[in-house]
């Protein structure tokens, strides 16, 4: 035998043999190309910051630790299993639960990731809720959102806003689009079929990685249509056909290698939907709208609209009443001030204090999630938030070292002319930092002149906080 002829043989049953050997996922999987995209990942990151600001201020966000916790382990098992070509040290994949009961969820660019409550109380198992949730990792890693603004020659900071974002949501288009125009007036960009179609691909394939089946991220749109009353919601009109998603989704399945026994009804998830199902009925998006039209539900400054200021508002009561949010925090108010609540705030105003300008006497506590999870730096992202929307204050002391609410804190002072009566008011704001990472507020405000009258009430409704955020 030739030594040629026996090379050739020996080559072509060693490529016969690594043909056999080798995982199918290796050699048959789609393959799936990262968009033109004319934008730096920077910009998808700060894009994604400012929109996660607003969604955050907009949207009722479940404050359940058990149920956030829940996602966000489920949501890093599925980022680690993205790709390495797509993946971004400057993103950072976050996890939220919108207390909505419309089966969606939808990512901003650069990770932030909001998964509504209907759609957790909806899914049969773990993988389905796992499958919207790889769709939308998806839409984030390949950078769907600046690249479709570059597939449009225009500037993206111009006219991308929430509603563009959330256009990318796994139950179509629709939903994204009334989404967006609940909050913003601004341009509102569907995900082209293409990117869906993109989404849907790697996401089966990082269900795959990440221990999942793929075929649940088919099975979904099979609960979604079963939720429709038997047809396929209104808001999957505007995207493929979802025959169509479910046929690819499934053919991806038999290309990828997935796990014999692969994560399904787990303990935890059982768990966490029942928890769930057992909560007051979550609002829809449309009630949610209607709310938000009525100056509901977007913050507690909605709420004052309408009040009427006066020169001559009444004094704090020497009587206190007790304020509390679920077993998480408790204080005292004066008897004689009004409760404005928000999603994630709260102002307490004497009557002739607040209108539509917001308040002039009164305090007000919350909560801010801030960018970076270090609480020096979130409570001076803080501040400069309150100073950017209110250009009259300006600081006038450094940061303190104070005790607050049981535990350390921070406290700063601003004073600036008042727009609305003229004087010149002061507004002290108090820190301290959550379990959570987040970062909880109170903020004092009155006039100089009555400052006197206003700094016992303020020490004794500080003094009277109490936080239990091992319970959120």
């Amino acid at each position: 035998m030739r030594k040629g002829h026996f090379v050739k043989t020996i080559s072509a049953f060693v490529l016969t043999l690594s043909l056999v050997v080798l995982p199918p996922a290796i050699i048959a999987q789609t393959a799936v190309k990262m968009p033109k995209n004319k934008y730096k990942v920077q910009d998808d990151v700060k894009l994604g910051q400012q929109a996660s600001s607003q969604v955050e201020q907009q949207f009722p966000i479940l404050r359940d630790a058990q149920a956030t916790q829940y996602v966000q382990r489920v949501g890093a098992r599925l980022v680690a299993a993205i790709p390495p070509q797509f993946r971004q040290p400057a993103f950072d994949y976050e996890f939220q639960v919108v207390n909505a009961s419309d089966i969606n969820a939808f990512a901003l660019p650069g990770g932030p990731m909001y998964v509504n409550r209907g759609m957790i109380e909806a899914a049969r198992n773990e993988g389905e809720m796992a499958g919207v949730m790889a769709h939308e990792i998806s839409h984030v890693a390949l950078r769907h959102a600046t690249a479709q603004q570059t597939k449009l020659n225009n500037p993206w900071n111009q006219i991308l806003g929430i509603g563009a974002i959330l256009g990318g949501a796994v139950v179509g288009g629709q939903t994204g689009a009334q989404i967006g125009q609940i909050f913003t007036a601004g341009y509102f960009l569907r995900y082209s079929r293409e990117y869906e179609t993109q989404a849907d691909i790697l996401g089966a394939q990082i269900m795959a990685d990440a221990g999942y089946d793929p075929r649940d991220l088919a099975g979904m749109f099979q609960t979604i249509a079963g939720e429709g009353g038997g047809r396929a919601p209104e808001w999957l009109s505007s995207h493929p056909d979802p025959g169509n998603r479910q046929q690819k989704i499934l053919a991806e399945a038999q290309r990828v290698e997935v796990s014999p026994n692969p994560i399904k009804m787990t303990p935890e998830f059982r768990r966490v939907q029942e928890r769930l199902r057992a909560m007051p009925p979550a609002k829809s998006m449309a009630q949610i709208q209607q709310e938000a039209e009525r100056g509901q539900n977007t913050g507690s400054g909605g709420a004052m609209s309408g009040g009427r200021y006066s020169q001559n508002v009444p004094l704090p009561s020497a009587r206190y009443r007790s304020y509390a949010v679920g077993n998480w925090l408790r204080m005292n108010v004066p008897q004689n001030w009004r409760e404005f609540s928000g999603q994630r705030d709260a102002t307490f105003a004497p009557e002739g204090a607040y209108g539509d300008n917001g308040f002039t006497h009164g305090m007000m506590v919350g909560v801010h999630r801030g960018q970076s999870g270090q609480f020096n730096r979130d409570t001076d992202e803080f501040v400069r938030g309150l100073l950017q929307a209110n250009g009259y204050l300006r600081q006038q002391t450094g940061y303190q070292q104070v005790r607050f609410a049981g535990r350390q804190g921070l406290a700063i002072q601003l004073a600036g002319r008042s727009p609305i009566y003229g004087g010149t008011e002061l507004v002290t704001i108090y820190t301290t930092p959550l379990r959570s990472g987040e970062t909880f507020y109170l903020i004092a405000v009155s006039p100089q002149q009555q400052a006197a009258n206003y700094d016992r009430t303020f020490r004794t409704i500080i003094n009277s906080v109490r936080l239990n955020d091992a319970s959120l």
